[in-house]
């Protein structure tokens, strides 16, 4: 039996699951499976909401007859910085508190068994390419692409970490000197290609709209700017509204000069893009192609897919589980 958690900026989940299949030779399973979860708002701080995760965890194996003899192993995915082989979490943008937090000691002391430590994008890059779209792929990026951007990296078929644990934070690569604010830097990645980057975006279009005595359908006043979010202004998008749409195109076409830079530096022979990406499709993919055409090395962009995350809405459970199947490290830092 599996124990995963996984630890964002909005919402943490809790899951148990259990694999059908277990491949020795290769220390995985081509399989994986949620059994039962539970869905919590990240809005305490930073020990009481561990405190809560082990005891929903708890809560979940009673539910389900189980000890935590029966649990196997024990993946965390959270948002990075993080140091995985600390297991420590450093300070991330959208966990504020979080601050230099043991947090891998805390749950080995809790549940007594292995547990492995990554960050979201990474986490989410193995669950991909062990059961989702990266299925037989040696070179894969996976784009978080919800809260924050970051970015897991399949190289040559290892997960590639980089020197000191932080390789693909591009949520921090600047692309524009002025823009929305993410990763602590205005137009950067995450700026722009966010759900609180999409916020920002919307805020500013939509308070020179209402300026300007314009009516916008998705915000009736200046009251409402602080509440918009970018599933708000999809949904207005998606019913035509020009603003809307325009917010999304912006977005798209920073996507798109983003992606250019990883084709051109990686040439990866697939990109998976997460949480947005998957719910905003057609708002979006038409002018990221755009772009990419007219920026990326046409040698590299033509053998680069680019889809949504195969594993879906259940993408966060399988990553915090898919970490716990690992028996033996995976990973490549060199």
């Amino acid at each position: 039996m599996l124990l995963g958690f996984d630890i964002g900026g909005t919402k943490c989940a809790v899951a148990l699951g259990n694999t059908n299949h277990r491949d020795k030779k290769n220390k995985g399973a081509n399989e994986i499976y949620v059994i039962d979860k539970t869905v919590l708002p990240t809005n305490k701080p930073v020990y009481e909401m561990i405190e809560l995760l082990f005891i929903t965890a708890e809560n979940l194996l009673t539910r389900n007859k189980l000890t935590r003899k029966d649990i196997s192993g024990i993946g965390i995915s959270c948002g990075g910085p993080l140091s995985s082989k600390e297991g420590i979490v450093l300070s991330p943008p959208n966990l504020p508190g979080w601050d230099r937090i043991p947090i891998v000691e805390i749950t080995r002391k809790r549940f007594g068994k292995p547990v492995i430590l990554q960050n979201d994008a990474n986490a989410c890059a193995i669950a991909e390419w062990k059961y989702g779209a990266g299925k037989d792929c040696k070179n894969l990026i996976f784009l978080t692409f919800g809260t924050g951007m970051g970015a897991g990296l399949i190289l040559d078929g290892k997960l590639y970490t980089g020197t000191s644990d932080l390789a693909g934070e591009v949520g921090h690569l600047r692309l524009a000197e002025l823009g929305p604010v993410g990763f602590g830097k205005a137009g950067s990645f995450e700026g722009f290609c966010s759900g609180g980057g999409i916020a920002q975006l919307a805020q500013k279009r939509v308070l020179e709209k209402l300026q300007m005595g314009q009516k916008v359908s998705f915000c009736k006043s200046l009251n409402e700017l602080p509440f918009l979010t970018a599933k708000m202004v999809a949904e207005a998008a998606y019913n035509g509204d020009e603003i809307a749409i325009n917010i999304y195109k912006t977005c798209a076409e920073y996507l798109g000069r983003g992606l250019s830079l990883l084709i051109d530096i990686l040439n990866p022979e697939i990109i998976i893009l997460g949480s947005i990406y998957g719910r905003t499709k057609e708002l979006i993919e038409p002018y990221m192609k755009e772009v990419i055409k007219k920026e990326a090395i046409y040698d590299s962009s033509r053998v680069c897919r680019i889809v949504p995350a195969g594993l879906s809405e259940n993408l966060g459970d399988i990553a915090a589980l898919s970490l716990a199947v690992i028996s033996e490290p995976v990973f490549n830092s060199s």
